[in-house]
């Protein structure tokens, strides 16, 4: 094989290799999705192991090769959709358990703990769901506008505006919190 050829997951010698290596390149990206569907690592990790569940009985009739990123971020939210769904049930039936938002483990920036990626973790986090999920697909999970409109089931116009949007947030508090800081 070529050196400059890259290794692809669809090339290797068996299902189970491939998906290791599959996992191991979008690993990360998909974990940092699955937080935001979640209320710690340890349930955004539940959810990707579902996912990947769903997947693989889903790639049975493709000879079990890994799926496209999409696909792979589509299911991790629709898996998403029904964690929540089924916590609002129960939080119902046991009369409004409240539920913190974990977020005091590393999911943005797992080797940089510093101050500024803790501010714009923070501002990440306060993002709605909606130009969170598109924020963390674009930049994170290296999407275009049209898989990620794929994924979310809305038009490419709608994922671009909901990114431009998010980042202006994101900049009009990065900004806020830096006149703050050198106020």
């Amino acid at each position: 094989m070529d050196g400059a050829a890259a290794f692809s997951p669809r090339m290797a010698s068996s299902p189970a290799s491939a998906w290791k290596q599959w996992l191991a390149d979008h690993g990360p990206k998909l974990l940092l999705f699955a937080r935001g569907w979640s209320h710690c690592r340890q349930d955004a990790e539940d959810l990707i192991q579902e996912a990947i569940v769903k997947l693989w009985h889903y790639q049975a009739d493709r000879g079990h090769v890994p799926p496209d990123l999409p696909l792979a971020f589509s299911t991790i939210r629709f898996c998403g959709l029904n964690l929540h769904r089924s916590e609002t049930r129960r939080r119902k039936r046991e009369e409004s358990i409240v539920y913190l938002n974990d977020f005091q483990d590393i999911w943005l920036d797992p080797v940089q703990e510093d101050e500024e990626a803790m501010i714009l973790r923070k501002a990440v986090e306060q993002l709605s769901p909606k130009l969170r999920e598109v924020v963390i697909m674009k930049t994170w999970g290296g999407l275009t506008f049209a898989e990620i409109s794929t994924t979310l089931a809305i038009s490419p116009n709608t994922a671009a505006s909901r990114y431009r949007y998010a980042l202006d947030q994101l900049a009009h508090e990065l900004r806020r919190l830096k006149e703050v800081r050198h106020a």
